[in-house]
């Protein structure tokens, strides 16, 4: 991360804001011509918010996503993260997908404490750091697994523990629990938002559930269809800690309502 002589990061000076996109376009060849994905989009996104974001397919969700994590290379704007360019990736940058991506031949422990041994940390302090994470998502018992006998739901857990045990500054994330059953992403949510209100990092995750984008995010931004723009951002005025529980609730069915006739526009508009 970014310090000035004084130890205050870019994001603090700049008013809070870990990361800030500025009209950022990208454009892909095609066959058939250029491709327009991303389209004149700004977004600020203040240190440890939580950010989720919704909208048809195709509309430039995931290509946001890589461009930020610096897997994708922009046409023209900027992405800034702590007041700093985006041209690769990083560390301070954890990425996690909807598939697991661990390596099959590696215990659990051994998945977790990969980056670490990439970054240099010793031995004992990367399998204690490993250990903690492991705790924190549960799978304490499942140390000398490997991901084959594993769960879908346990491999993702194992994923998220991956990605916070590099003690990234930034969590993205895209669909991580769209290929889960109904009651493996339930848990999952719930295990995410307690790890959140544990260790409160930035978090950019994508999905096309719109009530897990209520039940997780503090802003809901909805993209517009092709070209992907922003149509609009909605605050999530709902407190923490968050569970299961809120989406019984009028507030959160109004709130749901909204944003799904928002939403829906945009697949309407896709469509033609």
């Amino acid at each position: 991360m970014a310090r000035t002589n004084r130890g205050m990061t870019q994001s603090e000076i700049n008013n809070e804001f870990k990361v800030e996109i500025k009209e950022l376009n990208k454009t892909f060849a095609g066959r058939g011509g250029d491709v327009v994905a991303i389209q004149d989009l700004n977004l600020k996104i203040k240190d440890n918010e939580f950010v989720c974001v919704l909208g048809p397919s195709g509309c430039g969700k995931s290509t946001l996503l890589n461009i930020i994590a610096g897997l994708e290379t922009k046409t023209s704007g900027s992405v800034e993260v702590d007041g700093e360019e985006v041209f690769e990736p990083s560390s301070h940058r954890g990425v996690i997908f909807q598939e697991y991506a661990l390596f099959p031949w590696k215990t659990v422990i051994k998945n977790i404490e990969f980056g670490l041994k990439i970054k240099g940390v010793k031995p004992k302090e990367r399998k204690d750091i490993a250990h903690e994470y492991l705790e924190l998502v549960g799978l304490s018992d499942f140390a000398e697994s490997y991901p084959k006998e594993l769960s879908g739901g346990m491999k993702q857990r194992v994923a998220i523990a991956r990605a916070y045990a590099n003690n990234p500054d930034i969590l993205l994330m895209d669909e991580p629990f769209g290929a889960l059953d109904a009651q493996s992403r339930m848990q999952l949510q719930e295990d995410l938002l307690k790890t959140w209100e544990n260790q409160r990092k930035t978090c950019f995750f994508i999905t096309h559930d719109v009530e897990e984008a209520i039940l997780l995010g503090q802003r809901v931004v909805i993209m517009s269809a092709k070209p992907g723009r922003i149509k609009e951002i909605v605050n999530i005025d709902i407190p923490y800690p968050r569970n299961q529980e809120i989406i019984k609730t009028k507030q959160f069915f109004d709130i749901k309502n909204d944003i799904w006739s928002k939403v829906h526009d945009e697949y309407l508009e896709d469509k033609k």
